[in-house]
């Protein structure tokens, strides 16, 4: 049950993370028309707000359970005195305690007027306290099974995994109410193709990170070909490596497939079907990178494959 909770508490955790990044750095790059930024902020407002909020919450249970799961005894989630020793004594301890008011932060930050209206600067800020509290999540992980040069290199790859993880999969919700949004107005095409390649540049970047973190990560805590073929981890990591495969196809179909399609016709309503096609490949993706989460969230739990397990 200890477990369970852990994983769920994990898992809800990782993805308002992701989304409060990916979701408040959208519109820093896609070069969205004003028309489309003023319709995109009074959706993404409340989404920025119950991701953070959910973070918060999520996050505590999270130190919470992770307290209970310590000690053994599911009671001790809630016992001041245990969850003050951890807090204080542990190094685990010591990152939430910087975790909690980021998170907290966050929140007030998102409750800014500006957020609604996508103002760049303050839209700046969430993305910075969404960013921090993203990769501050590489000094809890398996990164610290690591001493020296090697932890320095592995929790800065880890920082690097983290945030192309964010800005790809947290960037897909945005990507889709813009095409939903922009779909009913029936806006020229031209600005559609426009912000689908800003995401496209923005996701080769991402993919390039996290297949080379991903690599320099499984270095570390894989270790051999017979350990990920052998032990829980390494058969999770292949799985999350299919999946990872999958999500990059869906993206390369929508880049050298639809949106060159797309481009063809001058209004979105001239191009409905690829349109729709290419929202389709959207949610795809997002269903396979929620999988992807939830994998990650099992594997947090897990020690890693170089230890036989």
């Amino acid at each position: 049950m200890l477990e369970a909770g852990l994983v769920g508490a994990r898992f809800v955790h990782l993805a308002c993370v992701i989304i409060s990044f990916g979701a408040a750095l959208f519109p820093l790059y896609s070069c969205l028309s004003a028309d489309s930024s003023e319709r995109l902020g009074r959706q993404l407002n409340p989404i920025l707000i119950t991701a953070a909020l959910g973070a918060l919450l999520s996050g505590l249970a999270w130190f919470g359970l992770t307290v209970a799961n310590m000690s053994g005894e599911l009671a001790d989630a809630v016992d001041r005195d245990t969850l003050a020793s951890v807090l204080w004594d542990t190094d685990f301890g010591h990152v939430w305690a910087v975790r909690a008011p980021l998170m907290i932060l966050l929140v007030a930050a998102i409750q800014l007027p500006g957020v609604s209206h996508l103002n760049r600067r303050t839209i700046a800020i969430v993305t910075f306290l969404a960013a921090i509290l993203l990769v501050s999540l590489a000094g809890i992980g398996h990164t610290q099974v690591n001493e020296g040069t090697s932890a320095r290199i592995h929790v800065t790859s880890d920082v690097a995994h983290l945030l192309a993880a964010g800005a790809w999969l947290g960037g897909l919700l945005p990507l889709s109410l813009f095409l939903a949004s922009n779909q009913k107005v029936r806006v020229p095409n031209r600005g559609v193709v426009r912000v689908l390649s800003r995401f496209s540049g923005m996701g080769y970047a991402a993919v390039a990170i996290l297949l080379a973190s991903g690599s320099i990560n499984s270095w570390f805590l894989v270790g051999s070909l017979s350990h990920l073929i052998s032990t829980t981890y390494g058969q999770l990591l292949l799985v999350k490596s299919g999946l990872f495969v999958l999500m990059v196809l869906l993206a390369a179909a929508n880049r050298f497939w639809l949106v060159p399609a797309m481009a063809q016709s001058p209004t979105a309503n001239g191009s409905e079907s690829m349109l729709a096609k290419l929202r389709g490949h959207v949610l795809g993706e997002q269903v396979v990178g929620l999988v992807v989460v939830g994998v990650v969230s099992v594997l947090g739990t897990l020690d890693p494959a170089m230890h036989g397990s």
